[in-house]
């Protein structure tokens, strides 16, 4: 080992063209810290900045057949050091331009959408769940709620008493209310608005 410490970058840039695991192991050893505090100083995030660092030197392993025999080793891996920190910095820019946008259709225009099939599914299971009632009492929760009408002009319409008009109303909201329950507050709106 002590031969790779007392060698210049040239000769171990020379050894580890030839797959010498020891002069990469002496390369690494003598340049991580100095490559980390370069990544870490431009992105200030030591797990960004270690892996970073890894992937530099892992780079600098695979592409060691590439390498000039006269290679100016530190300025090698500060360059990549660089392109890689500007790379990391790019993707970031990318990923939050990309989450923006997303953030942007969700709030401008799903959300319409949203609400639109939202209603469309709520009135669909209220139809579905009206069409179960009894005709007769169907016929009395729809005048009073889709019609709008109050007991007294049901009572009216239908011939019948007040009293029968009330008192279909609140069985069919009876029968209505745990059926619906699970389907949440657009329910419970058009149930209970009047």
């Amino acid at each position: 080992m002590a031969v790779y410490k007392n060698s210049s970058d040239a000769e171990r840039v020379a050894l580890l063209k030839g797959d010498d695991q020891a002069a990469f192991t002496e390369i690494y050893r003598r340049y991580w810290s100095l490559i980390y505090a370069h990544v870490y100083k431009m992105l200030r995030d030591r797990p960004a900045a270690e892996d970073a660092v890894q992937e530099i030197f892992s780079s600098l392993w695979l592409k060691r057949q590439g390498l000039k025999d006269a290679a100016n080793l530190k300025g090698y891996l500060y360059v990549n050091a660089r392109n890689r920190v500007f790379n990391l910095i790019e993707q970031q820019k990318t990923r939050q331009n990309y989450l923006g946008a997303i953030a942007k259709y969700l709030n401008e225009e799903d959300l319409a959408t949203l609400t639109l099939i939202d209603e469309k599914e709520c009135a669909e299971l209220l139809d579905r769940e009206l069409a179960a009632l009894p005709p007769k009492m169907r016929e009395i929760f729809e005048l009073s709620r889709k019609s709008d009408l109050s007991h007294k002009e049901i009572a009216e319409r239908l011939d019948i008493s007040e009293h029968t008009v009330k008192k279909q109303v609140q069985n069919a909201l009876k029968v209505l209310k745990p059926r619906l329950h699970d389907a949440g507050l657009s329910i419970a709106i058009i149930l209970f608005m009047r």
